[in-house]
């Protein structure tokens, strides 16, 4: 896969794509990322790309001139282009899966007030959110689904079905997981979990995870429930 970030600030990018597993998938070439800062596409002797917004009011506007040659310069056939926005569709673990099959994508972080619109109606087909409240800009979003996406890309973990048992993968939360020692502080490890039978430990553990998301979940868990019915 090959990942094409569009920023004002490539640097941030550097420490936590340059550590652990993001790192080790670079070098494995499991992926490709290269990092663009808008200023280079911008016209202007300041490296300007913002501008005050039409009708007034606070803040800046990324200008359509420098993010439109970012794009075009960037873009393949295969390219899926996503603009990290506050106003996207939620991040969930089944876009992330989709997503993990692209070739090739290329993240617009936003910043300021946002980007002119005129770039989403001609370039941007999917807008992505990582929550519901607003940061500095689209960077730490985007380092967010850039990790999400390549550790289920086949590979990356040394374990392939450890990814594909996390949280959200199928809707209910993670059970608990426990390691040695055996007992820590007074409190010990489940017993079933000693015993060695695989079956009851899978059962154990589809137990706690419907728990889990039936108490901090409602939400999920009424997912659930009603995909179990279908």
């Amino acid at each position: 896969m090959r990942i094409d970030i569009i920023t004002l600030f490539p640097d941030m990018f550097r420490g936590p794509f340059g550590e652990g597993l993001m790192q080790r998938a670079r070098e494995r070439e499991l992926i490709t990322i290269r990092l663009h800062d808008l200023r280079a596409f911008s016209e202007d002797k300041h490296g300007k790309v913002d501008d005050f917004p039409y009708g007034g009011g606070a803040g800046m506007v990324l200008k359509p001139e420098p993010v439109a040659r970012a794009l075009e310069a960037l873009r393949r056939p295969e390219a899926r282009i996503i603009l990290l926005t506050p106003q996207g569709a939620p991040l969930t673990q089944k876009r992330v899966n989709a997503l993990s099959l692209e070739q090739h994508l290329i993240l617009l972080c936003g910043r300021y007030k946002g980007i002119d619109e005129r770039i989403r109606r001609r370039f941007v087909p999917d807008e992505i959110s990582i929550g519901d409240y607003v940061l500095m800009g689209g960077e730490l979003p985007a380092m967010v689904l850039t990790e999400a996406v390549v550790r289920v890309i086949p590979g990356v973990l040394g374990d392939s079905e450890s990814a594909l048992e996390d949280s959200f993968q199928q809707v209910l939360l993670d059970c608990p997981w426990y390691t040695r020692p055996e007992e820590f502080e007074g409190m010990r490890v489940p017993k079933v979990l000693r015993e060695g039978d695989h079956a009851k430990t899978k059962a154990w553990r589809q137990q706690e995870s419907e728990q889990r998301t039936r108490q901090r979940r409602p939400d999920l868990w009424e997912q659930f429930l009603a995909e179990k019915e279908a």
